[in-house]
């Protein structure tokens, strides 16, 4: 943790406060309930899955579609946490299948289902097929995973949006904020809470992830000067999603509080760090070629060669917000969270159009990035999405 901390220019841990005040709640509240933690073997689902399981649930299932990252969530609890009193699986699962569906209809019984499943990029926006994966996932699985939790009487339903979400201008955001619309539709027969936050810093497919890669494979490290970001570590999003789905209201949605302990970084800087910490001098590279031909011959010489650049593709924000100028905010109720209260507010209309427009181009196998636009805009009139017509996967 503190290595993560120093390399994202943090010294203290966000959450240590709430955490501390309400621990022996939350123990009491986890030790008597069942859990069922859906996209658990992501880096954020892994982080909350090791926070429940350390505080001894009576039943912790965990579904995800990918069965190498949970072999590994399980080898990391055991070698970290050993064993519980409760039962404890997993299940490599794609939650909009049938398999999915028949596992529920088999048990189903949770007292707190959290839903961390989603397409997580703003690359997974370029093509219209992924696109609609990523609708698929982000809304729709969402929902149907409500409804099933409505059916079988959970207490509380939790899913992930993200700060993206507030004043979109990317598909991805743009998906989630959809998603929030359809989860206030289900408040009226559930109790749901959600969380908003930054980028988890070296979580799986993040750029600083990529950092551990590049080096791994001796390739030059890329990233923008001019994006600056704000930075959770792994730990301290499981405890922002756990907070939020054991003391959340209906409809609350949890965010970290922005103060002189989480600040801006750029990623450039945190190259910087982390190269230093690895022990090599990062060597300013003009242009692509040159880094890639550099790095053949450079890092034995305990230079590293970068390549930091303008952003300049789709779906970038200028700024990261947690909220927005028309959410009521609770700012009194925890040290270091903030919380959005939210009424159930919902265009009915609009939310089955949105359904079945768009089930209608899935059923017919056919769809272009522009009608799914339209659709969005529909939803989501002020949608700032602006098409450049560049993405991350045109760049190194």
């Amino acid at each position: 943790m503190n290595n993560i901390l120093s390399l994202i220019g943090r010294t203290k841990e966000l959450f240590t406060e709430d955490i501390n005040k309400h621990n022996q709640k939350l123990i009491n509240i986890v030790s008597k309930s069942s859990f069922l933690v859906i996209g658990g073997a992501g880096s954020i689902g892994q982080a909350v899955t090791k926070e429940i399981f350390k505080r001894n649930p009576k039943k912790l299932h965990v579904v995800d579609i990918s069965e190498n990252n949970m072999v590994e969530l399980v080898r990391d609890i055991r070698s970290s946490f050993g064993y519980i009193d409760g039962e404890f699986a997993t299940f490599a699962l794609d939650i909009g299948s049938l398999e999915y569906d028949a596992f529920i209809k088999a048990d189903g019984k949770y007292d707190y289902v959290l839903n961390l499943s989603a397409l997580k990029h703003v690359r997974s926006e370029k093509d219209p097929f992924t696109l609609m994966r990523m609708i698929e996932t982000n809304i729709f699985n969402t929902n149907k995973t409500l409804q099933q939790a409505i059916e079988n009487r959970t207490k509380k339903y939790f899913c992930v949006s993200t700060d993206k979400a507030a004043n979109p201008v990317n598909m991805m955001g743009a998906s989630k904020r959809i998603m929030e619309m359809f989860v206030m539709r289900k408040s009226k027969q559930i109790d749901v809470s959600m969380a908003r936050f930054a980028n988890v810093a070296f979580s799986d497919g993040s750029l600083l992830h990529g950092f551990n890669q590049r080096l791994e494979k001796n390739q030059p490290i890329v990233a923008p000067n001019d994006i600056k970001r704000y930075f959770v570590t792994p730990q301290e999003s499981g405890e922002l999603c756990l907070m939020s789905c054991i003391f959340g209201k209906n409809r609350d949605i949890f965010f970290p509080k922005l103060s002189e302990n989480l600040h801006l970084i750029s990623f450039a800087d945190i190259a910087v760090k982390y190269l230093k910490e690895k022990g090599y001098e990062p060597y300013l590279c003009k242009d692509e070629d040159e880094a890639r031909e550099l790095a053949k011959t450079l890092p034995a010489q305990g230079k590293w060669p970068c390549l930091f650049t303008f952003s300049d593709t789709t779906g970038e924000k200028d700024f990261e917000e947690f909220f927005t100028d028309k959410e009521v905010l609770d700012m009194t109720r925890f040290e270091n969270l903030g919380v959005i209260e939210n009424e159930a507010i919902y265009n009915e209309d609009k939310l089955n159009s949105f359904e079945k427009t768009i089930k209608s181009y899935i059923e017919n196998l056919s769809w272009t990035k522009e009608d799914i636009v339209k659709e969005f805009f529909t939803m989501i009139p002020d949608f700032g999405h602006k098409e450049t017509g560049k993405y991350l996967d045109g760049k190194m």
